[in-house]
């Protein structure tokens, strides 16, 4: 607990959805922590509402012990191996890590108006924004009203990992059989973890439980690792279906 309160201290809402600690359990353990002197719990500083852990001055002298133990365990463990070895099992750590991460990973429902949607689709107007030679103009694009993502007639998707939300991608039903995917996302902080294939695949199982037989979607040529998806999922390029004037390839794949 003292490890991931760290040194700045740590909101007591970011420690439970990291830790996935129900509040009872939590505030049991930090109650004990506090009586024995190494941290405290009180008020955020610009917000009042909010409850943040800090670590006292011997509650960072206590930390320091255990890093020093901590290091020392894997300082015995890597001695012995060679170059190589070392190398061969940092790998091998990262790829556990990077797989433990991708099974933690939830996509929830959420209404398009939620502050996590809406964080999730300002990241994807800024990294379009950021990748185009000409930049992109929100207000020039085609619109996605709240409503036309809201069920019945579609759904938002979050991403979230221990609590933060990495993605998003939404659904919109289209009379005649048909929908289409939009504002499709991952932060580059969770790319790799196979985040965006998820989305496509659950906006896709939803659309097909609602009647869609055909989906369709549009892209800019910058992003090409959302290319790639589509078309490593089954998404043949199609004529321009719609009017977004800062699509440049659009895509249909028979559900």
């Amino acid at each position: 607990m003292l490890w991931e309160i760290g040194p700045g201290g740590c909101e007591l809402r970011e420690l439970r959805a990291r830790l996935r600690l129900d509040s009872g359990y939590l505030s049991r353990l930090l109650r004990a922590l506090e009586a024995d002197g190494l941290l405290t719990v009180g008020p955020a500083e610009h917000d009042l509402r909010r409850r943040v852990a800090r670590l006292t001055q011997r509650g960072r002298a206590e930390r320091r012990v255990l890093d020093r133990r901590s290091d020392d365990t894997a300082r015995a463990v890597l001695t012995p191996l060679s170059g190589a070895q070392r190398a061969r099992l940092v790998a091998a750590m990262r790829d556990v890590e990077r797989l433990l991460s991708a099974g933690e990973v939830a996509l929830e429902p959420t209404d398009p108006e939620h502050p996590d949607a809406l964080r999730c689709v300002a990241a994807y107007f800024d990294e379009l924004d950021r990748r185009s030679e000409t930049g992109f103009d929100q207000e020039a694009s085609a619109k996605v009203a709240p409503e036309e993502v809201r069920p019945p007639r579609g759904l938002v998707l979050v991403a979230r990992l221990r609590g933060e939300a990495v993605g998003c991608a939404a659904l919109r039903l289209h009379a005649g059989a048909w929908c289409e995917i939009k504002r499709m996302w991952v932060a580059r902080s969770a790319r790799g973890l196979g985040i965006g294939r998820r989305l496509l695949g659950a906006l896709e199982a939803r659309a097909r439980d609602h009647g869609a037989r055909v989906a369709r979607l549009d892209t800019n040529h910058n992003l090409v690792e959302a290319i790639a998806l589509y078309r490593s999922a089954g998404y043949l390029e199609i004529p321009r279906f719609n009017d977004e004037p800062f699509a440049d390839h659009w895509f249909e794949k028979r559900l």
